[in-house]
């Protein structure tokens, strides 16, 4: 049935998450994929906040795997206003990743609308209904998204993809540029990342930033709005890492280039850089405490 079979792995909140043989990492926090997709992603996005203030709202989840942030994000917002009306415009390179998530039953610990919605979406890649207007678009999401023009105006982004130094790709300032001008004036967008790469990336794309709380043993992850209202502020240590040579951010001008490339880019210009090297950093603030 599927050319690449994967095993679902038990996480410590109970929620199962699926290893990448790929990019040798496993989809979810081992701390809890569940909660990862909640603390992460849904809460630092406020969606009940938004959901108990507008009848209509529009999500761009990037790298929709599994579909657990989609799906905490659908049962976040009903339990607050089950008439919401949501755009959900998902975007996954790789389409047997959702459908082996349903075929596991991985998504049933969620209430069984979002787990028949999400049943649909993975096998159609679409779905109308009075309450969800959902999309799975497949392909490079750098490309998705450059051709895609009516993604805008988006309520809560998620950017979920693997690692930076997995996946470069997906952490370049040119995406974050792309990301950026899909998000609306109001919107937030979260990410699990706390690199200073990334979040060097998101402010030289014009966006503001803060830190979202910790799951389990992971570090902080990142919330990214137009204003720098309502975000989390960063810890002195977080700050001071965004003057390291690890802040220096991934590029890719032309939206196209291989990992290979990317990091080798990235890694010439640290060379070149008379930033502090964040081994240093590092040694000063394990000294402090």
């Amino acid at each position: 049935m599927f050319d690449n079979i994967l095993t679902p792995k038990r996480t410590d909140d109970g929620s199962y998450t699926f290893f990448s043989e790929e990019f040798n990492e496993l989809f979810h926090s081992h701390s809890g994929a569940k909660q990862e997709a909640q603390y992460k992603f849904s809460e630092p996005c406020q969606l009940k906040e938004k959901a108990s203030s507008k009848n209509t709202l529009k999500i761009l989840d990037i790298c929709y795997g599994l579909g657990y942030n989609s799906a905490a994000a659908l049962e976040t917002i009903w339990s607050v206003n089950p008439h919401c009306q949501i755009e959900l415009i998902a975007l996954e390179k790789d389409q047997t990743v959702p459908l082996q998530a349903i075929s596991h039953q991985l998504l049933n610990s969620w209430s069984s609308p979002v787990v028949e919605f999400l049943k649909i979406l993975a096998q159609t890649q679409e779905i109308n209904n009075n309450i969800l207007n959902a999309k799975l678009l497949l392909g490079d999401a750098r490309q998705t998204l450059r051709t895609e023009s009516a993604i805008n105006a988006i309520d809560a982004i998620f950017l979920d993809p693997f690692s930076p130094p997995k996946c470069p790709q997906l952490w370049t300032v040119e995406f974050m540029e792309l990301i950026a001008q899909c998000l609306d004036k109001d919107g937030y967008l979260a990410t699990y990342s706390c690199a200073a790469s990334v979040r060097n990336a998101l402010q030289l794309a014009g966006l503001k930033i803060g830190a979202t709380r910790s799951v389990g043993r992971r570090s902080p992850g990142t919330v990214a709005n137009w204003t720098g209202e309502n975000l989390p502020p960063l810890s002195p240590q977080e700050i001071e890492h965004l003057n390291t040579r690890a802040a220096i951010a991934y590029r890719d001008p032309n939206l196209e280039d291989s990992a290979a490339i990317i990091h080798q880019r990235r890694q010439t210009e640290q060379e070149n850089s008379n930033l502090e090297p964040s081994s240093h950093w590092k040694k000063r603030w394990i000294n402090q405490t």
